[in-house]
């Protein structure tokens, strides 16, 4: 399968600041990718060089057969953007906004407009100005905007910025949903880790400008995972003999913590705990997007 998306070795400079360094990547249609880093690591000045909205200083990229550097008009057409700043006018209310900005697209739909209200929860207040919006509000309007034309690419960048837990759960929910019946292609830029677990097919780790590692949750688990932190939040005792030639921690309340060799080795204790006790819950602690992302970040500091 070819890439949709292409960069090979892009490099891009703000001065004598260099904000990315030789990148290159590859991205199938209909994939949901998490782009990770630090602030400054270079997301946002991807997102914009894709786009089209500034040139690289050297590498190339393609989107659907596309260069941004001379269709950045034909790509911007198929592309939806969330960013901070949403780009609305103030003065006029929600639905204006979006009418306005659906025939500029030229894909002005009053229905599909009232449908995206009402799915992000805006219809009783599209009549409102936005500038009397609340951030959670103004962040949901602009997903509506991003989402107007039907997209075949979407970049969300932090997108649940000023969402309340409603608002989130809305949000991601819809994103997974889109993309699994529309096949909607999405960059997703975040700092809250957890959410994106469980809508990325594949996360990219940025680092001062420079890609550190790249893969599915479970190729970064089997390539950085060398030890299994469990916890176990069991009735057993400190003392018990299940323990020997184990490493572990009284956790108090919260159960124990075992260091384990690799996950082959969880099943076996379970089942010597529950011939002698209950389980109430089991957690790999080092396994979710977090400590994978400080993990990698930690071994090429080293």
């Amino acid at each position: 399968m070819n890439a949709f998306i292409k960069a090979d070795k892009v490099s891009k400079n703000f001065g004598a600041h260099k904000v990315l360094k030789e990148v290159s990547f590859k991205v199938d249609k209909g994939k949901v990718v998490g782009l990770l880093g630090p602030n400054g690591a270079g997301k946002t000045t991807i997102i914009r060089l894709l786009n089209g909205v500034i040139i690289a200083d050297g590498g190339s990229m393609e989107i659907g057969g596309w260069n941004p550097r001379v269709n950045g008009h034909e790509i911007r057409k198929m592309c939806g953007i969330l960013t901070d700043g949403a780009g609305m006018y103030f003065e006029m209310s929600g639905a204006e906004n979006l009418e306005f900005f659906a025939k500029i697209y030229g894909t002005y739909e009053k229905k599909r407009i009232q449908t995206l209200l009402e799915e992000f929860e805006l219809a009783e207040h599209q009549k409102k100005k936005v500038g009397l919006y609340s951030t959670g509000m103004k962040k949901r309007l602009g997903m509506i905007k991003a989402l107007l034309h039907r997209p075949q690419i979407l970049f969300l960048d932090e997108p649940t910025n000023g969402l309340d837990p409603e608002g989130i759960r809305l949000v991601y929910d819809y994103v997974s949903r889109l993309n699994h019946e529309e096949g909607t292609t999405i960059f997703l830029c975040s700092h809250i880790l957890h959410q994106l677990e469980d809508v990325c097919h594949s996360f990219m780790f940025l680092e001062n400008g420079s890609i550190l590692e790249s893969g599915t949750k479970q190729e970064l688990e089997e390539k950085y995972i060398n030890q299994v932190t469990l916890r176990v939040e069991t009735g057993l005792n400190i003392k018990s003999d299940l323990w020997n030639g184990l490493q572990v921690k009284n956790l108090g309340v919260k159960g124990f913590e075992f260091k384990l060799s690799n996950k082959g080795e969880i099943a076996p204790l379970l089942q010597k705990i529950a011939e002698e006790s209950w389980i109430h819950d089991v957690h790999i602690q080092n396994r979710d997007l977090e400590s994978l992302y400080f993990k990698i970040r930690g071994e090429s500091n080293e």
